[in-house]
């Protein structure tokens, strides 16, 4: 070999813009590792666990269940609830007699709160003994009574509502917990505790995980469930232990019946086993039960034979007494149910998920981000291959993805595991995109080049279409669902005149700033300002399924922002602004159709909207000073709003017919963020409300007075002197239609004489 047949090729070093890449990319799948880990995807997963939930479909039950429902038929036959407790008495002793079911469980918390305010108190102290004394009978009788954190109402020296936080072990408490509301039976002077007593609670309204028990000092209170399965294996006290971040249920022989794994050390995954109305429930009214029940004693031995049938189906069987009227509010999805059900279900499901064993799996969490991570490797290398088979490699990229997905839900059906869906697809997908994005950068400069010379002339979105588009802008528009803002300043003329034109200038583009901010926050689109008045849309030119709650978040944030500016003004320029600092905003929302679009001429358009639905937003933020409320909607934007989830409180104010138009409308006013509101808000639309039903019966002494105790509690900013508020105004109105009786045929419709 010779030295000078010999040619040394330098290995090609790495360009500073492929190590930044990488830098960059190497990252993403480790932030989707951390988020997984920290729970921020557990909303979105919680979506994909009930697509496979709906995927797997119903499971057999390993035992048998009975509901008796306290349903509309039972709330008919009897009467509102709270019901005589002697019927509880009569079911659950013909249910276990006659019946011979092996345990009940009554989802409603007996308490002295519970008691009527008008009622024969003779009849509910004997309801009370006779309830009393079937349950502290000896033996026992297999009945769990409800107990609950959430169905507490006290209140403190000063009239307001405490509320008593069930204790989480991973949250050290600030002071001792309380206790659950325990079911009371006050028998003379004495009250008694049930027994057996089992707690009801779930954490957030959420069916997905349910906190197993509460520990207050060295009293431990044990779910509904567990203690229906210690009576149903006819257990002690006892039997129930926490060991080592489970839960163990141990027979008389020391044997372990059930383990039950905890998430978080205290609460267990329900692992739904069949929908509310499915086959695999068996239901009955309760009324039927307690005729049942009362048919027993009947000397007729046709009537004995006939309850004797109807009660034989819960033989052997765990019989849940629980509210599934919706009128009673105690329902929830589920991951099954497409609709909200009732919630005694979860008690059902928990047991058939502790008798079956099959609970809810999760994998380590080394393995969830070796899945992550694997994935990610995998499925990006196959889309970044490059040639001839570039395209082939992408489609098998996105085939591993799919397989990836099917996997998920096979492991979830036969083996009741749930491996992550979201972080793995997320880290695939945002990689990728980060790799490709990169590598496009050099196209993207003309395109950013575009977007500054036209983006301060037109609106961002209309210039990334333009962009994507590659076509001239054109006139004209199309239908759409959107939900119109207007605001204004009220009495701005008189305002103006006390500044300068500079200082005119200054607060206003303040004042617009804020308002414009909060809109676009919440994915709205400016459509304009027209003087002191802001126009704008939601749901284009970006379509939004929730955009009539957008647009009422973004009302309240407006109104809050003004607030703070409010104060600012106060602070630095005093007495020297006049009133500017008292100057408050009045905003109009209006949801439908309207057509949105490039409006105007060929040389010279706007991106706008028009239309009915835009005409009458304008009109209800004029109409708002009418009422004195700070935001007015209609009554399509508070529907859209709460179909959405809107976490917005609505008033219903009236219904009027605004100028220019010939139909009714409902008008509500936005009152604020749920969470925000104090208790007399909430207090103040109970009194409104009532007040206007008797107003609409033209009962107008009584709905008089109900206006004046919710003027008390208004809480609409009044900052212009002599302005009315909602109930002032309808405490005027009953007043003039005492003195000028309506027609009998008025329906109570409103008509606005002016704009």
């Amino acid at each position: 070999m010779h030295a000078a047949g010999l040619r040394f090729h330098s290995v090609p070093r790495p360009s500073k813009a492929l190590l930044l890449r990488l830098l960059l990319i190497l990252p993403i799948p480790a932030l989707w590792c951390m988020l997984h880990y920290t729970g921020r995807l557990a909303f979105l997963e919680n979506f994909t666990v009930d697509w496979r939930f709906k995927w797997r479909g119903e499971l057999p039950p390993p035992l048998k269940v009975v509901y008796v429902d306290i349903d509309s038929k039972s709330i008919t036959d009897i009467g509102n609830l709270p019901w005589d407790r002697a019927y509880f008495a009569d079911v659950c002793e013909a249910v276990l007699g006659e019946g011979r079911a092996r345990v009940v469980g009554i989802d409603y918390i007996f308490s002295e709160r519970g008691r009527p305010e008008v009622a024969d108190m003779e009849r509910f102290q004997r309801g009370t003994w006779r309830l009393a004394q079937y349950l502290f009978q000896q033996p026992e009788p297999p009945v769990v009574v409800a107990a609950s954190y959430a169905a507490a109402d006290d209140r403190d020296i000063n009239g307001m509502p405490i509320v008593r936080q069930f204790p989480r072990v991973l949250d050290p408490p600030e002071a001792e917990p309380e206790p659950p509301e325990l079911p009371e039976f006050r028998v003379g002077n004495r009250i008694y505790n049930a027994p057996n007593v089992g707690l009801i609670d779930t954490m957030a309204g959420s069916t997905r995980e349910v906190p197993m028990f509460a520990q207050v000092g060295p009293m431990t209170w044990w779910h509904m469930s567990l203690e229906i399965a210690r009576l149903y294996w006819k257990l002690p006290p006892s039997a129930i232990r926490l060991e080592d971040g489970r839960i163990v249920l141990v027979g008389g022989d020391g044997a372990r019946l059930a383990e039950i794994p905890l998430r978080d050390g205290q609460d267990l995954e329900v692992n739904w086993f069949s929908k509310w109305e499915s086959p695999h429930n068996l239901r009955m009214s309760f009324t039927n039960v307690l005729v049942a029940a009362r048919m027993l004693k009947s000397e007729i031995p046709e009537d004995r034979q006939a309850a004797a049938r109807l009660l034989g189906v819960m033989e052997g069987a765990i019989v849940l007494i629980g509210p599934v009227d919706p009128l009673l509010f105690d329902t929830a999805p589920t991951s099954l149910d497409d609709y909200p059900v009732p919630r005694v279900g979860i008690h059902g499901n928990l047991l058939k998920t502790i008798f079956s064993k099959k609970f809810l799996r999760h994998p380590a969490p080394v393995f969830s981000f070796l899945i992550i991570l694997g994935t990610t490797a995998v499925v990006c290398a196959m889309s970044l291959a490059g040639g001839a088979r570039g395209v082939i490699w992408k489609g098998v990229a996105m085939l591993l993805m799919v397989g990836y997905v099917w996997i998920s839900f096979e492991a979830f059906g036969h083996g009741h595991w749930i491996l992550p869906v979201i972080a793995p697809l997320g880290a695939s997908f945002t990689t990728c995109f980060a790799a490709i994005v990169m590598q496009l950068v050099e196209e993207e400069g003309q395109k950013r080049r575009i977007k500054g010379m036209f983006g301060t002339y037109i609106s961002p979105e209309l210039v990334n279409q333009m962009v994507e588009s590659g076509e001239e802008p054109k006139l004209g528009g199309s239908e759409v669902p959107i939900t119109a803002y207007f605001s204004d300043i009220q009495n701005f003329t008189q305002t103006a005149e006390s500044l300068s034109p500079v200082e005119l200038v200054e607060w206003m583009n303040q004042y617009l700033s804020v308002c414009t901010d909060a809109i676009t926050q919440k994915g709205g689109a400016l459509d304009k300002y027209i003087g002191d008045a802001v126009v704008a849309m939601f749901g284009a030119p970006v379509a939004q399924a929730d955009h009539a709650s957008r647009a009422c978040v973004a009302a309240c944030r407006v109104h809050q922002r003004l607030g703070e500016l409010r104060k600012q003004w106060m602070l630095d320029f005093g007495a020297r602004w006049g009133g500017v600092w008292r100057m408050c905003t009045r905003i109009g929302l209006n949801t439908g159709v309207a057509v949105v679009g490039n409006m105007g001429s060929r040389s010279r358009f706007n991106y706008t909207m028009m239309g009915d639905t835009v005409n009458l937003a304008s009109r209800l933020e004029a109409v708002s000073r009418i009422y004195g409320v700070d935001t007015l909607v209609a009554g399509s934007t508070r529907a859209e709003a709460e179909r959405a989830g809107c976490p917005c409180v609505f008033r219903l104010l009236d219904t009027v017919v605004v100028k220019g138009r010939s139909q009714p409308v409902d008008v509500f006013e936005v009152m604020g963020l749920a969470e925000e509101l104090p208790p007399m808000a909430l207090e103040c639309r109970g009194l409104f409300g009532e007040g206007l039903e008797l107003y609409r019966r033209q009962d107008w002494d009584r709905a008089a007075a109900l206006f004046m105790q919710a003027s008390r509690l208004e809480c609409t900013q009044t900052l212009i002197e002599g302005q009315l508020t909602p109930s002032r105004l309808f405490m005027q109105r009953c007043m003039w239609m005492k003195a000028n009786p309506p027609p009998p045929d008025w329906n109570g419709i409103f008509t606005m004489e002016t704009k």
